[in-house]
């Protein structure tokens, strides 16, 4: 698989990031805050424009207050399960 920033399965993984932030009531500014990083920071991770690693993700969802197992198994389940890499 390429690795670009605007995989599909990429997509996936930052659309359920950025769902959790949301229903947990948290705008773009008070997730940077938890993070001590600037507005910009959480920006560019949800247009795609800044790629997050894996160990990014689990902060993310640390910090956004989500069990962040629980996040990957949404991400694995949005999937489809004959995904090529």
């Amino acid at each position: 698989m390429a690795r670009s920033v605007f995989s599909q399965h990429y997509d996936v993984a930052i659309s359920v990031l950025k769902a959790a932030r949301l229903k947990a009531d948290l705008h773009q500014t008070d997730l940077a805050a938890r993070l001590g990083r600037p507005q910009s920071f959480i920006s560019k991770i949800e247009r795609r424009e800044r790629r997050i690693d894996l160990v990014e993700f689990l902060i993310l969802a640390r910090a956004i207050g989500v069990d962040e197992i629980d996040l990957v198994r949404a991400v694995a389940d949005k999937l489809p399960k004959d995904a090529a890499l």
